[in-house]
């Protein structure tokens, strides 16, 4: 392996130049990977939030609907507001057997939430009792059947010191009576149903009495069978839209493959931009390589003319390519772990997707791409070198 020592020993003799150009490929392979890493945990950060709503079937009054039939109302006093009325949602019901429909009704208020306590506005939905358990897990605390009891969402728990037993004034002047904190909902990031991690939860009768609502804003069916999502919601379609729009259906695990999809051209495009750098630092070795040939021709042609063969020469050459890549890129995708992690850190706030195969084997991507250019790059200069003449090499000045 004589020419692989000769490849180690040029490196060495211009360490300041082949550090620079591994330098390059550090660079190219950090961004790489630590792009494909950052893209993969958003994907992963919303899918965890999305988690608990990947098997529902939303509906809501067609925005536009206007004076559609079968609708009216307002939501929390917005007298232009559409909603679903007790019949409509008998029609979703039937529509969607055997899986369980649930109407939502929402709104925002004002409520005091002790003494000494600014006011605050937040939503609150009202829910029957009976459909809480199919809907919403808990953190802490019961399920409440009572009109005077209440759930609340963990942020809102956690933001404004509401504990199990709290109680909480609704209203501006307290006009919709008070509620006590029976429970604290398990944190549930963003959904499409409804969105509790900053709200209250009261039953439905107590909403009733309160806004004088006696209908509703949504539905929400949750299927039994994910591959019944799309056939639910047609029949629902079928259902309420024979004639007019009067709804939409929201299929949510559609709406998810969308996102994922979205996030998937999301991190393609920024380890592309990575990968322009990797490109860059290609260019570089070719550079590099290319004046290795010029200033060792003369020695090029004394290996010739005692024997050498042309892909012996070759080899040389691509050897130092190799080592030039591998060295670069391994050290590259060594720090792509701690780029990934100041990332994630930075913009997701967490780093529990770091480890995680899907987002590790960015790194492989990273590593190997930085290899396969640095040997690419080498080729023509290699080839070069093993085709000049032994005759016009030892001339050579």
């Amino acid at each position: 392996m004589i020419f692989w020592e000769i490849a180690k020993r040029n490196i060495r003799l211009h360490l300041l130049r082949s550090t620079l150009a591994m330098l390059g490929i550090v660079i190219g392979v950090v961004a790489i990977a630590s792009m494909g890493i950052l893209g993969n945990s958003m994907v992963l950060a919303v899918s965890d939030s999305l988690r608990t709503v990947g098997d529902s079937v939303i509906v809501t009054p067609h925005v536009g609907g206007g004076s559609a039939r079968g609708f009216g109302g307002g939501m929390g006093g917005g007298p232009s507001a559409l909603t679903i009325t007790e019949q409509n949602f008998q029609q979703i019901q039937r529509a969607s057997v055997p899986n369980v429909a649930i109407p939502i009704l929402q709104t925002s208020d004002r409520m005091t939430l002790g003494v000494g306590k600014d006011d605050i506005v937040a939503t609150i939905y009202g829910m029957n009792p009976d459909d809480v358990p199919d809907l919403l897990k808990l953190r802490e605390g019961g399920y409440s059947r009572a009109n005077s009891g209440c759930l609340v969402g963990s942020k809102f728990a956690d933001d404004n010191n509401i504990k199990v037993g709290s109680r909480i004034t609704i209203g501006a002047e307290g006009d919709k009576g008070t509620l006590r904190v029976t429970g604290i909902i398990e944190e549930r990031g963003m959904a499409f149903d409804v969105s509790t991690d900053s709200a209250v939860v009261a039953t439905r009768d107590w909403f009733d009495n309160a806004y004088n609502r006696d209908d509703y804003d949504k539905v929400v069916v949750k299927v039994k069978n994910l591959d019944d999502l799309a056939s639910v919601k047609t029949a629902i379609e079928n259902q309420m839209n024979k004639r007019d729009k009067i709804v939409d259906v929201l299929d949510t695990r559609k709406t998810m493959e969308t996102i994922f999809a979205a996030f998937g051209q999301i991190t393609t495009f920024v380890s592309a931009i990575g990968g322009i750098s990797m490109i860059v630092a290609g260019v570089s070795i070719l550079n590099i390589m290319m004046m290795s040939v010029t200033e060792r021709i003369k020695e090029i042609g004394i290996m010739r003319s005692i024997g050498a063969q042309r892909k012996e020469v070759m080899s040389m050459f691509l050897y130092e390519a190799v080592i030039l890549g591998v060295v670069g890129s391994l050290i590259g995708g060594a720090l792509s772990l701690l780029g990934g992690y100041a990332i994630s850190s930075m913009m997701l706030q967490t780093t529990k997707y770091l480890f995680v195969p899907s987002s590790l084997v960015n790194i492989v991507y990273g590593v190997s791409f930085g290899i396969v250019v640095c040997l690419i790059c080498g080729i023509y200069p290699a080839w070069r070198a093993a085709n000049l003449s032994p005759i016009d090499a030892l001339r050579h000045e």
